[in-house]
């Protein structure tokens, strides 16, 4: 059974950091991407950042030189710092990854951790 559990959610002022980090388990024999999507009440999941296994990034552009996503293979974990957060940065951030397990490659996704900005 393969789970990815989020943690580092809090309620935070604007201006200020969070730091999340996302940790993968179970038999897993490797891990290709693993990205952040977050979802705001009432709206879609929308993409937030992704790196690879061999550390490539790509960001969302409303996310852009305020937040860094960063990977420990080894401890198959997914950070995200983020920085300069602004009220609009609220959601739900949920951690995806696409993972070999037993010969089979899928996504998988976290429950998700609650990130609150306020104003």
């Amino acid at each position: 059974q393969v789970q990815l559990v989020e943690s580092g959610g809090d309620l935070v002022q604007a201006g200020g950091s969070l730091s999340l980090s996302c940790a993968a388990s179970g038999s897993i024999f490797s891990s290709n991407y693993m990205a952040w999507y977050r979802q705001a009440p009432g709206k879609q999941r929308e993409f937030v950042a992704r790196i690879s296994s061999g550390g490539s990034t790509i960001y969302a552009d409303s996310v852009k030189g305020r937040f860094t996503i960063s990977r420990d293979n080894a401890k198959n974990t997914v950070y995200l710092q983020m920085n300069s957060l602004t009220p609009e940065d609220t959601g739900v951030y949920y951690c995806n990854a696409d993972l070999l397990v037993q010969s089979i490659r899928r996504q998988y996704w976290g429950q998700g951790t609650q990130v609150t900005v306020s104003s």
